[in-house]
């Protein structure tokens, strides 16, 4: 018998819809890292994209049996956190509304910080970061998921339309908007 981590996403999936919780657990293992990284970006916050990836994983159980191989793995479920992403992000925006601005959690916290960089440099590195995951959450959602799948996940145009149902035309266009209104958002913060 193969061990779960030496078969291929679709024939885990294959499995996990007949039942196989070790085959579905593979597939956790193997994508829940750049999922939560994708997902943290989109949110702003290590605990909303933490919530948002366990629904991705729940609704990707419930939907196992719908699940085309033919379909990258990956995108199939980045579509499904994507979509809880969305959800979320409203829920966020009708708390904003309704209470006030939300205290602003970890967006500002580093994940990790080089031990040999001076504190002052590490203080400015930080800030900087801080600026950026605040001018990309506020980013209109049809800029920051191309913007999100492309330059920081690395997908492909082609590999990002899929996930987001556009054109990969649509993928490419929506990016440069982004990086370019992230330029001016943060020209604007950041000078003195």
């Amino acid at each position: 018998m193969t061990a779960a981590g030496d078969r291929s996403d679709p024939d885990l999936a294959r499995l996990a819809a007949a039942g196989d919780d070790r085959a579905f657990a593979e597939l956790v293992r193997r994508h829940q890292d750049p999922l939560f990284r994708l997902l943290r970006r989109y949110l702003g916050s290590a605990d909303e994209a933490q919530e948002a990836a366990h629904e991705a994983f729940v609704a990707a159980w419930a939907a196992l049996r719908r699940y085309d191989p033919q379909r990258p793995f990956g995108a199939w479920l980045r579509t499904i956190a994507i979509n809880k992403a969305r959800d979320r992000g409203r829920r966020i925006a009708v708390r904003r509304m309704l209470f006030g601005d939300l205290p602003p959690g970890d967006a500002a916290s580093p994940d990790w910080r080089d031990p040999a960089q001076p504190a002052d440099a590490a203080l400015i590195e930080q800030e900087r970061l801080a600026a950026l995951e605040r001018a990309i959450a506020q980013l209109p959602r049809t800029l920051k998921e191309p913007l999100l799948l492309t330059a920081l996940e690395g997908l492909s145009h082609k590999e990002a339309a899929e996930v987001l149902g556009v054109s990969a035309k649509s993928v490419e266009t929506r990016a440069y908007r982004a990086r370019k209104l992230l330029a001016q958002q943060l020209d604007a913060e950041l000078r003195p």
